[in-house]
């Protein structure tokens, strides 16, 4: 009896969430588009209209770069899920993996930095 309200609250919690999850599902997947002529015309302060426009559209385009770097961060992840673990890797493995890594011998020889002659 006495855990009685804090069961109240949790049923609650649950209560908000539903109607969270339902006020998101019944959105429209695209929202409507903004009238910016109509805005214009309506709003008195002169130039403030331009400056939503720009920021919305400004922010289109963030969302557009977002999404490519997604699908970009998406293909980079499935190629660390499918690769050999690090510890069984051999170093062809991890040139294959990683050409970016790879040692340049021309450029930076390993030691002994002078080739050794034969006596």
């Amino acid at each position: 009896p006495c855990n009685y309200p804090s069961y109240g609250s949790k049923l609650k919690s649950v209560k908000e969430c539903l109607t969270v999850q339902e006020l998101l599902t019944s959105l429209p997947e695209k929202p409507p588009a903004i009238d910016w002529v109509y805005y214009k015309t309506a709003v008195a302060k002169a130039g403030m209209v331009d400056e939503f426009e720009k920021k919305a559209k400004s922010a289109v385009e963030y969302v557009q770069a977002s999404k490519s770097l997604i699908v970009q961060s998406e293909k980079q992840l499935e190629k660390f899920r499918t690769m050999i673990p690090f510890d069984q890797m051999t170093f062809e493995d991890s040139n294959k993996v990683f050409p970016e890594m790879k040692l340049d011998k021309e450029q930076y020889p390993f030691w002994p930095h002078k080739p050794i002659e034969d006596p």
